[in-house]
């Protein structure tokens, strides 16, 4: 099997096998990403639903800070693919460096915003009484503050996928996650004579298990019979630097769209009752595994994507996305079926609260239903971004969760009384939306033309 894909790769044209040695690893490295938040949240359930909810807050904002550092692995992925399509490993390299000073500069500038401001941050969100308070200020400092390890991770993982290496994040995924596990158990839970740190253990285990992550890929990363590497000078070089942040920016800006928008929707779903959000928060914890085929071959699509256009053969580059998209939709429709059959089953896993596992399984129920435009939105921004188009998609995610999501909420979910049904209804026509128009575009094909 490649380690990393090459251009004489690509030329061999067996589109379904190519795609598949590049997403396979990416959905399995998913999973074990997201089993990491699946364990803490089942550790966390134990303490009670105040702690669900507090940990479920923290995420929303995390998850604005991940749509930063995420971007910028975009715009790494972007570059890095181009450059190894085009045969260039020098500017391959070079970008790598440049991501990761501009990484640890972002990270730490977020690092100290959320320590100074953690209370007054918690409460633009929604967290009001003490006993709130109590939960989800130890978990915000424990995850938020450290947030260069989460940032550098990202990065560094962008950077192999974009050379094609998809193994090496899906191996170290697996030793970290043992890991957090591990953790988890002996920081939450206590072990002999330890009584556990409760929610801060949590936290703690999260970040441990990331500078784990950090520390493995770096290790990678400077061995020079790599296809990229760390080796070598390490100057600020801005044309570089200039060149990430044009791809970068606005799919960080889409991105953030995106988790203002859940982070507003959020608050409206706490209005709603306290229920409603413990099972929207179980949900979408659950929700997050359909995410992943679409994930994978998203990272797949982008890779095959940037290095086609690279190799100057933009044909070749739209079937990858093509097929990269089809062969999604047949992974997410299983992931949809698993869902809606065993939804009861799932929610039991987080609560035995009977009104929460009613309202976990009708939404659940609703996600299974709409995984194949779910799968658009996923793959074919992926693609797009892979080739540098990422202004279009900032454009559309604005009309979708603002135009569609939240107005939805406000309508279906508080006005006509619908609650959790109307606010995953809202979703399912915002992504219904987006995911038409996003193929549109990709089918239209002027993201062939984009220069980086």
């Amino acid at each position: 099997m490649l380690k990393t894909l090459s251009l004489e790769s690509l030329k061999k044209n067996n589109y379904v096998k190519t795609v598949l040695v590049l997403a396979l690893p990416a959905i399995l490295e998913n999973i074990l990403q997201v089993l990491i938040g699946t364990v803490d949240m089942y550790f966390v359930s134990k303490i009670g639903e105040d702690a669900i909810n507090s940990v479920g807050i923290t995420n929303l904002i995390m998850n604005m800070y991940i749509a930063v550092f995420m971007a910028l692995g975009i715009g790494t992925t972007a570059m890095v693919s181009r450059n190894i399509g085009a045969g260039d490993t020098k500017n391959a390299n070079d970008t790598v460096k440049q991501s990761v000073i501009l990484g640890v500069v972002v990270g730490l500038l977020f690092g100290l915003i959320n320590f100074i401001f953690a209370k007054d941050i918690l409460s633009l969100v929604g967290v009001k009484d003490q006993k709130a308070f109590e939960y989800a200020m130890p978990y915000f400092y424990t995850v938020a503050v450290p947030s260069v390890f989460l940032c550098v991770m990202l990065i560094l993982s962008s950077a192999l996928r974009g050379a094609g290496d998809t193994k090496t994040p899906l191996k170290i995924a697996s030793s970290v996650n043992i890991i957090n596990a591990v953790l988890d158990f002996i920081l939450i839970r206590g072990i002999g004579g330890f009584d556990g740190l409760g929610i801060v253990g949590a936290g703690l285990a999260t970040t441990l298990a990331r500078l784990i992550a950090v520390i493995l890929l770096i290790n990678k990363l400077r061995n020079k019979n790599n296809k990229i590497n760390l080796i070598g000078k390490w100057n600020v070089k801005r044309n570089i630097l200039k060149a990430i942040t044009k791809i970068s920016l606005p799919a960080a800006t889409d991105k953030l769209i995106m988790r203002l928008g859940q982070i507003i929707y959020g608050g409206l779903i706490l209005k709603i009752g306290k229920d409603a959000y413990a099972a929207h928060n179980i949900a979408g914890g659950i929700e997050a595994y359909s995410y992943l085929p679409g994930m994978g071959f998203g990272i797949a699509a982008a890779t095959l994507v940037g290095q086609s256009l690279g190799g100057k053969k933009p044909k070749q580059a739209k079937k990858y996305g093509l097929i990269a998209y089809t062969l999604s939709t047949v992974f997410m429709i299983g992931v949809g079926i698993v869902f809606f059959i065993f939804a009861p089953l799932l929610a039991r896993i987080f609560t035995q609260n009977d009104e929460i596992i009613n309202q976990v399984v009708k939404v659940l129920r609703i996600i299974a239903l709409f995984q194949p435009m779910l799968c658009v939105t996923l793959v074919v921004n992926s693609a797009l971004q892979g080739a540098g188009d990422t202004k279009f998609p900032m454009y559309l995610t604005l009309l979708g969760i603002w135009g569609i999501r939240i107005t939805g909420v406000l309508l279906l979910g508080i006005k006509l009384k619908l609650g959790l049904i109307g606010v995953w209804l809202a979703y399912a026509l915002d992504i219904t939306v987006r995911g038409t128009i996003l193929m549109i575009r990709f089918l239209r094909g002027k993201w062939k033309n984009i220069q980086i």
